[in-house]
């Protein structure tokens, strides 16, 4: 895979403008790729044909049974392909060792898939460790991606994961299937079991993420909001695996190329565009910022002089961790260091069916919004709802 191997940057259009994302992934090609059972009158998979490149996050959809998840688990030949061949790079990996092709693709599941009489550590550093890696090089890989997926490793290195919320499994999770720093990331419906506020918060990071890393991602989802909120491209499939359509989720939603898809978008396929605008495209508000340990009385002075009725705290990464109101900060000292769980905050890549769905759940009436330098601003529910009266008027225009 060494030409493809490479990293390189691609332009890609971004909030604020067009930015360079680094790209480490490999592109992936199928010819002919089928899986037949015994017993089976017709293929699981039959005959797929696809092309999906380097760096891009392609979403498998398709109702229960139609092949996707079989199809997903033949790029890393936890089943076996009946024909075809498989292209990572200009690499067939059809005829390679099993075992030695799975160290060298992430595969990422519900829950996580982690081992619970494992400490985290130790499930991050299973492939390294099976790569032989010597010990202080997984040591720092594993604080490196525990940091990357926004888990202090001082905090979780040596959690069981039993003692981590389902959020939390998935987050080590991904750490594990990135540890050995693979060109290939494959995703089985991995948010599927956990809340939705839990998943949407899930999703940015892996948008973040990937915006970082610009791995080749293949994610099998059942969730076409999902899909479209992270899919460069999205595959609708039929049963035996057939693709339906192959395009990205703008075109699909723009044009379903037969009425199957068009059912399996379902109605509302014009507020579904809402999906595609991201937090990063509209305006965002300044908010007044704290930092833990302030003198209270000092943020609450700055804050009235700026005419805001709430202040975000941010820990000592810049990290926001709190938005009290200014009377309930007048009531104290100093900025507390209280993790409020259920803080509103989104990411510039988040939607505004996201952004909207956390701020009807808060008491702020807006979000957080954060990038990769800590708080990029605050968005409040009017411009989430002059977005929708824009579609709808471009919509009925």
């Amino acid at each position: 895979m060494s030409e493809t191997t490479a990293e390189r940057t691609d332009s890609t259009a971004a909030a604020g403008g067009t930015v360079d994302r680094r790209v480490s992934g490999v592109s992936i090609r199928l010819e002919g790729v089928t899986k037949r059972y015994p017993g089976q009158s017709t293929p699981a998979v039959n005959a797929v044909d696809l092309e999906i490149p380097a760096g891009q996050t392609v979403m498998f959809v398709g109702p229960s049974g139609c092949g996707k998840t079989t199809l997903l688990k033949m790029l890393n030949r936890l089943v076996e392909p009946s024909g075809g061949k498989i292209f990572l790079g200009d690499e067939d990996v059809t005829e390679q060792d099993p075992d030695q092709l799975r160290r060298r693709i992430g595969y990422v599941i519900q829950a996580g898939g982690l081992f619970p009489h494992m400490t985290v550590a130790t499930n991050i550093g299973l492939v390294p460790g099976m790569l032989k890696w010597d010990r202080q090089r997984i040591s720092d890989r594993v604080d490196e991606l525990l940091d990357l997926v926004d888990l202090d490793p001082e905090v979780y290195r040596d959690r069981y994961p039993r003692e981590l919320s389902g959020g939390q499994q998935q987050r080590v999770g991904v750490a594990r299937a990135l540890a050995a720093d693979p060109p290939v990331l494959l995703m089985d419906e991995p948010f599927g079991a956990v809340d939705p506020i839990t998943r949407h918060r899930l999703q940015d990071e892996l948008l973040r993420i990937q915006e970082e890393l610009g791995k080749t991602i293949v994610f099998v989802t059942h969730d076409f909001d999902e899909a479209v909120k992270l899919g460069d491209k999205i595959v609708v499939f039929d049963v035996g695996a057939r693709v339906v359509q192959y395009d990205t989720p703008e075109a699909i939603l723009a044009e379903p190329a037969e009425e199957y898809v068009a059912d399996f978008v379902g109605a509302g396929a014009t507020l579904k565009q809402l999906t595609l605008t991201r937090v990063g495209d509209v305006d965002l508000r300044t908010p007044q910022l704290a930092r833990v340990g302030e003198d209270a009385a000092q943020v609450v002075r700055r804050a009235s002089a700026a005419g805001e009725n709430y202040v975000v705290v941010v820990d000592r990464r810049g990290r926001p961790i709190s938005w009290p109101s200014v009377p309930e900060l007048s009531r104290l000292v100093t900025v507390p260091d209280t993790v409020d769980e259920k803080l509103p905050v989104v990411g510039l890549r988040s939607t505004l069916n996201d952004a909207l769905d956390s701020m009807l759940a808060a008491s702020q009436g807006g979000v957080v919004v954060t990038g990769r330098g800590g708080v990029a601003g605050v968005m409040v529910v009017e411009t989430v709802m002059a977005a929708i009266q824009r579609s709808r008027d471009e919509v009925q225009g």
